[in-house]
């Protein structure tokens, strides 16, 4: 048998078990405030073999949100240095000989 949720006019809540084809209650049986039934959502998994075993995991590990990591060849090549400023050996030997 389910319990169904009911608020009282005052605004609290109350937990009854019914069965299915019990109709749903209008006043509370302790204190003859008038109720009504709160809908909740049921919580459904999917299992079987039409569906995939990712779809009810929680959504912490999930691999297609994570940026990827960078490997060090990668970020090896990927950097670019600048030499030093030198001079060509051809200048060099030019001025020596001046």
């Amino acid at each position: 048998m389910p319990m169904y949720t009911y608020r009282r006019e005052d605004g609290t809540t109350f937990d009854f078990r019914q069965n299915f084809t019990d109709e749903p209650l209008t006043l509370d049986p302790q204190t003859g405030q008038r109720v009504v039934r709160v809908v909740q959502a049921a919580g459904i998994i999917f299992k079987g073999a039409g569906f995939y075993v990712n779809d009810s995991k929680s959504s912490s590990k999930t691999s297609l949100t994570t940026p990827a990591k960078k490997d060090a060849t990668t970020a090896t090549s990927t950097e670019t240095s600048t030499p030093a400023a030198t001079t060509p050996k051809s200048d060099t030997l030019a001025a020596a000989a001046d």
